[in-house]
């Protein structure tokens, strides 16, 4: 991975840079020693290398038993779901299933969704993992129930056994009673990891593996990050970011737009702006997250991006060899004009559009950071995925508030309960 700031830095000069950098160094430690806020929650800091071989083993044999089904449901909420999403979405071909198909449930209340997975399974062979520390958050647990009903009507406790894994916690809440009392497959979510710092526990790689991607390639790319971005060092990329940020943000620029030209992303902008959104949006700070996927939404947001109010900036993941395909065919009409294209590939088309538009942002006053990694596979993603981690811990210290909490999630709950009639 590969981390260009010169299109930033020349907003606020090289000085400016290295005071931030020399900060968010301090906060590295703070993160590092446990020191700050919400350190009982810093499980996730060692976790691409201190992962149990046994249960990482484990792991790959369960999801080679749970392949044998035609659809395997992931029931989840935010952290519980949007990492596992965001890897098999970026991984999968566009146009094709996993096999088997990955299904996810319990991240809505909308009740058509569910009423058509329902009748969708009807005449599938399915399994299901459901993922929730407690057992009872409202959106999963109400999917949970409509599923393991229907699993319950048409096979009996012994196949289910075998199509059925709970993730939770390791003594307490209504999954784990349930996996105890029914003998049912479980892992543990670890008290000290929160659900959007999860992806790299049993909570993303099981699903992972499951959509047959290899968890061992992007837990190395996650390690090799770990040995990265906990350098205590000025180039240490996730300083760098962390730093850019929070200057930017004290100069008034309060949204971040992640920015993609390779659809496989979108929902990994999904899993980024939970991370960033719940981990610094608090005591009214923060950087908003946003994203956007180009070169499609350069035809409706392009123009606020690049004349709108300079309140943003932009943090673009460029895929350095992408397809070489399809070639653009020469037309001996040529009544599009294409024809100085003839021969030229689409990502190359693509490519120039990047750096296009990148150019035209920052001549209109956007800050833009390029992420680059060389290509889309398991190791990468691994690696991106920790180092957001890092570098969000060190820019939610760097902003004064605790990363590990989210009380506001809260308080919309409180009031559903009290409309819903719950004691």
């Amino acid at each position: 991975m590969k981390l260009d700031v010169s299109n930033s830095i020349k907003f606020f000069g090289e000085n400016a840079f290295l005071r931030s950098k020399e900060y968010a160094l301090k906060q590295l430690e703070v993160l590092k020693t446990g020191e700050g806020k919400g350190s009982e929650f810093l499980g996730w800091v060692n976790l691409p290398q201190s992962i149990n071989k046994t249960e990482l083993n484990d792991i790959v044999e369960q999801a080679k038993s749970l392949q044998n089904l035609e659809s395997v449901v992931i029931v989840g909420i935010g952290g519980s779901y949007l990492g596992a999403k965001a890897v098999i979405e970026a991984l999968k071909p566009h146009f094709e299933q996993t096999k088997p198909e990955i299904l996810f449930a319990g991240h809505t209340l909308n009740g058509n969704y569910h009423k058509e997975l329902l009748e969708y399974l009807q005449n599938k062979e399915y399994g299901v993992i459901v993922i929730s520390k407690s057992g009872t958050t409202t959106e999963p647990a109400i999917a949970f129930r409509l599923l393991y009903s229907d699993m319950k009507k048409r096979w009996d406790k012994k196949t289910i056994r075998e199509r059925l894994v709970v993730i939770t916690d390791a003594k307490k809440g209504a999954l784990r009673q349930l996996a105890d009392k029914e003998k049912i497959k479980s892992y543990i979510i670890a008290d000290d990891i929160g659900g959007r710092f999860s992806v790299l526990s049993a909570v993303g790689l099981l699903p992972i593996a499951v959509a047959g991607f290899d968890i061992n390639e992007f837990l190395k790319g996650a390690s090799d990050a770990q040995n990265i971005c906990l350098e205590p060092s000025l180039e240490n990329p996730a300083i760098k970011y962390a730093a850019i940020r929070n200057l930017l943000y004290a100069m008034g620029h309060k949204i971040e737009i992640f920015v993609n030209y390779n659809h496989k992303l979108m929902y990994l902008a999904e899993w980024w702006k939970q991370l960033f959104g719940e981990s610094e949006g608090k005591e009214n700070k923060g950087i908003f997250p946003a994203s956007v996927s180009f070169t499609t939404d350069l035809h409706s947001l392009g123009q606020y991006i690049q004349q709108g109010e300079r309140h943003l900036f932009e943090t673009t993941i460029f895929i350095e060899e992408d397809s070489d395909f399809p070639a653009i065919p020469k037309d001996d009409e040529n009544l599009d004009k294409l024809n100085y294209l003839a021969g030229k590939n689409m990502e190359y088309v693509n490519q120039k559009a990047t750096q296009a538009t990148i150019m035209a942002h920052v001549e209109g006053k956007v800050p833009n950071m390029i992420i680059a990694i060389n290509k889309l596979d398991e190791y990468n993603l691994g690696f991106l995925i920790y180092f957001f981690e890092v570098a969000c811990g060190i820019s939610a210290y760097m902003l004064g508030v605790n990363p590990f909490d989210q009380p506001g999630v809260e308080d919309y709950k409180k009031n559903m309960f009290k409309l819903l009639g719950k004691e």
